[in-house]
């Protein structure tokens, strides 16, 4: 099963609690939300990462040339 059709399912199970309406605008606003995280969570992981690497970069280049005078 895709993302898609597992955050439409969750979505639409969610919606279903509350006992209102049909599933359907549940199914469809966890599609979206599922698509909208395989975009955003590799791009937030992935500046995460680099943020960490760049740190560790700055904090080894203190320790082998010493503290900034800036």
């Amino acid at each position: 099963m895709g993302a898609t059709t597992i955050g439409a399912l969750i979505g639409g199970a969610i919606d279903g609690l509350s006992g209102d309406d049909g599933v359907a605008d549940g199914a469809v606003i966890g599609a979206v939300t599922a698509n909208v995280l395989k975009i955003v969570l590799p791009l937030a992981v992935t500046y995460a990462v680099g943020w960490a690497v760049l740190r560790g970069a700055a904090e080894v280049k203190d320790r082998i040339f010493g503290e900034d005078a800036a």
